[in-house]
């Protein structure tokens, strides 16, 4: 019934497959409920779920902006997805806005996805690094930039030119 062999025998290890992609806190989302306000910016090293107000640039590893969320800032994240209403600019590597969202703003992104009903104004461009503080240095985004563009602009976006008919 018992054997000697039994003891030797160790539990197999987990596939390397099944391990994340991005180590991540072992806690849950940081949550503003809707019911919440904040005026300022907020940054966390984990992920935090928006359900309330917040004016000010938001900075996470995730962010979930729920239906009833409204943020006015920037947005700085690896990923975003957007429930509610966001003004403002969203920098992250991989962006869905869902079809109750409500976006005014540009998106630099890595990996971008729209579903039916989205509202987007804005213009979005992809990065292979949006996160490098949501610029791309070189003198070709300097250049296209026009004395039309707001003065704290950072050049980021070139404006649209109208379309010859």
């Amino acid at each position: 019934m018992f054997s000697s062999k039994s003891k030797d025998v160790q539990p197999a290890a987990a596939p390397a497959a099944a391990a994340p992609k991005r180590p991540r806190a072992l806690s849950a989302p940081s949550i503003i409920s809707a019911d919440m306000a904040i005026q300022g910016g907020m940054k966390s090293a984990g992920d935090i779920q928006i359900d309330g107000r917040v004016e000010g640039d938001v900075r996470s590893v995730g962010l979930v902006i729920g239906d009833k969320a409204e943020i006015h800032g920037e947005i700085f994240a690896e990923d975003v997805t957007v429930r509610g209403k966001v003004v403002g600019r969203i920098c992250a590597r991989k962006v869905l806005l869902a079809a109750t969202s409500h976006v005014e703003g540009d998106i630099l992104h890595e990996a971008l996805a729209v579903e039916t009903g989205a509202f987007f104004e804005g213009n979005c461009r992809h990065s292979d690094n949006p996160l490098n503080n949501g610029t791309d240095s070189g003198p070709a985004e300097d250049s296209r930039r026009t004395s039309q563009a707001p003065a704290n602009a950072v050049g980021l976006f070139a404006p649209l030119s109208p379309v010859a008919t």
